[in-house]
């Protein structure tokens, strides 16, 4: 990678609200990652991200997630189960024209029935595109 990707992944690491020391689990993870995010990511927090069997309640949780990974509500709701109050959930999909690619509508129909509303979407790499959820505000 050259230096001006190095720093291009590690401004987008950075627009995703990471800091040192948050403590981020990694969802879905497979040999489609991107690898270059994974690896910015945890320079900028400081540490490994948590995976799939870690119990710990985090700040935020990455999910890489494909058209044909299963229920996409399902998914979501187990997710929270480790999230801190107030923290986040970035969702990556592959981009358009990508294998794998879920559509942003199905995001949008499935966050609200696991409790979580879509606030941001942002490029993040070539071919994974990054959705912010945020829990509801509860009455």
């Amino acid at each position: 990678m050259s230096e001006a990707d190095a720093g291009t992944v590690a401004k987008v690491a950075g627009i995703l609200g990471f800091k040192d020391g948050d403590l981020i689990q990694e969802l879905g993870y497979d040999d489609d990652v991107d690898f270059d995010l994974r690896d910015s990511l945890e320079d900028l927090i400081g540490s490994q991200l948590f995976d799939e069997d870690d119990h710990d309640v985090v700040d935020a949780i990455i999910f890489w997630w494909r058209k044909d990974d299963g229920d996409l509500v399902d998914a979501l709701v187990d997710s929270l189960t480790s999230l801190d109050e107030g923290g986040v959930v970035w969702i990556l999909t592959p981009k358009s024209g990508r294998e794998g690619y879920v559509r942003p509508a199905e995001i949008l129909e499935a966050a609200p029935t696991a409790g979580l509303h879509v606030t941001t979407t942002a490029g993040v790499s070539k071919d994974w595109a990054a959705s912010r959820l945020v829990p509801r505000k509860r009455q």
